[in-house]
C-alpha cells in the first residue's frame, strides 16, 4: 500500500518551503524504500530551490540521506531493517559508462525518472528531486542509489557520505588522483571543499592551501590537513600559492564553489603539467573563458568531477573505514542539526555562509 509521509515541498522558486502531508508510492522492481534519519542541506538544494538551476514544480529537493530499509520491490537483493546511506547516484551497471567505472554518469532512464512516487493531497505528481526527494521521512529510490553501512556512525554523520565527502574526496582520489608530495589549491571551504582537503591530505599532498571567505572554516580546513589557509579578503592568493611553490604555481586547482570569480582565477593558479578540477556547480548560464594555447603549450588539464567520479559501493564503505580508523572527520562537519518542521531556518544558515553543513533529522520511534 502506498505510505504517506511528511515533506518539504517547494512551490514556488525563492519562497520558504511548506511542510505537506504526501503519498509515496510502493517501491517497483528493482526499487526500495527508505525510513530516513537523517538528510544533510547540500548548497545543490539550496540552488535548486532559489531557483538556479531551473526545473519542474512542485518537488521535494534533499539527497545526502541515510536510514534504514522499510520495503522492498522485485528483484532487490537488500533486505528490510537494512542500515543505508541514500545517495542520487542511479546506475544500470551494464551500459559502457557503468562498466567504465562512471556510474555517476549512467545515461539510463529508470522509471522514476519518467514517473515521480509522490503526489499531493489532490492527487497532483510532486517531482522527485535530484532523484531522491529526501527532505521527507520516507523515499522511493533505485536500489542502485542505496549502500549497507555499519551501525556506529552517527545518523548525522552518515548523510554527509551521501554526497559532500564523496564528492569532496572522490575529486581527489578518484577524478584527479592526485599524487603524493603534489601542490594543491582548494578554492571554496563548504561542505564539498572541506572534503577536497581531507581527499588531498589522504593522497598525501605536500602542500594543501585553503582559500575562503570564512575564518571559521579555515580554520576547520587546517584541522582537516590543509597546511595553509587564506582569506581572500585579505586580498588575492596568487603571491602565497607563488612562494609556497617556488613559483611553479599548483599542480592541482579544486574550484569547490559555483562563484564565477573562483573559476576565472584558476588559470592563475595552475602551473605546467597542472590541472583545474571544476567540482562545484555555478548556476545554470555561467561560463568560462580559458587561453588554449596557453593550455596546450603549458600540457595543462581541465577536468569536471561529477559526484566525486563515485562507485559508491566501494567508495562509501571504504569511507567508513577511513572513519572508523580515525583517519576521516565526519562529526565535525555537522554544523547543527534540526527537525523538518525548522528546514527553512537550517537552509537559511546554509545559504548565508555561516553554517557548514546542516542536518534535518527524523524521529524514527
Amino acid at each position: 500500500m502506498p505510505t504517506t509521509v511528511r515533506a518539504a515541498v517547494c512551490r514556488a522558486f525563492g519562497e520558504p518551503l511548506r511542510i505537506e502531508q504526501l503519498t509515496l508510492a510502493d517501491p517497483g522492481p528493482g526499487e526500495v524504500r527508505v525510513r530516513l534519519s537523517a538528510v544533510a542541506i547540500c548548497h545543490s538544494d539550496i540552488s535548486y530551490a532559489d531557483g538556479e538551476w531551473g526545473g519542474e514544480l512542485p518537488a521535494v529537493w534533499g539527497h545526502e540521506a541515510t536510514g534504514v530499509i522499510a520495503a522492498v520491490g522485485d528483484g532487490v537483493g537488500f533486505d528490510v531493517g537494512e542500515r543505508v546511506v541514500v545517495t542520487l547516484i542511479r546506475s544500470c551497471g551494464e551500459c559502457h559508462h557503468c562498466q567504465r567505472g562512471a556510474e555517476v554518469t549512467c545515461p539510463t532512464t529508470f522509471p522514476l525518472d519518467e514517473t515521480s512516487p509522490l503526489t499531493d493531497a489532490d492527487g497532483r505528481p510532486v517531482g522527485h528531486g535530484m532523484r531522491t526527494a529526501a527532505f521527507a521521512d520516507e523515499v522511493v529510490v533505485h536500489a542502485s542509489q542505496i549502500v549497507p553501512i555499519d551501525g556506529d556512525v552517527p545518523d548525522a554523520s552518515a548523510a554527509l557520505l551521501a554526497c559532500g565527502v564523496i564528492t569532496g574526496v572522490g575529486a581527489v582520489l578518484n577524478t584527479a588522483a592526485v599524487e603524493p608530495a603534489s601542490s594543491v589549491v582548494v578554492l571554496g571551504c563548504g561542505g564539498v571543499g572541506l572534503n577536497v582537503v581531507q581527499g588531498a591530505a589522504l593522497a598525501k599532498a605536500a602542500t594543501i592551501i585553503a582559500v575562503d571567505v570564512q575564518p571559521a572554516k579555515l580554520d576547520l580546513a587546517i584541522h582537516l590537513g590543509a597546511t595553509h589557509a587564506h582569506d581572500l579578503t585579505d586580498g588575492p592568493v596568487d603571491s602565497l600559492v607563488h612562494e609556497l611553490t617556488d613559483g611553479m604555481l599548483a599542480d592541482y586547482v579544486f574550484v569547490a564553489t559555483g562563484a564565477p570569480s573562483a573559476l576565472a582565477g584558476a588559470t592563475d593558479l595552475v602551473g605546467t603539467m597542472g590541472a583545474i578540477v571544476i567540482v562545484g556547480m555555478p548556476a545554470t548560464g555561467v561560463s568560462g573563458v580559458f587561453d588554449p594555447g596557453s593550455l596546450a603549450g603549458q600540457n595543462q588539464r581541465i577536468l569536471g568531477s561529477k559526484m566525486g567520479t563515485s562507485v559508491i559501493a566501494r567508495d562509501i564503505p571504504a569511507l567508513v573505514q577511513r572513519y572508523q580508523d580515525g583517519g576521516l572527520e565526519l562529526d565535525g562537519l555537522v554544523s547543527h542539526t534540526f527537525p523538518l518542521d525548522e528546514i527553512n531556518e537550517a537552509m537559511d544558515e546554509v545559504r548565508s555562509g555561516t553554517a557548514l553543513r546542516n542536518v534535518i533529522v527524523f524521529d524514527t520511534d
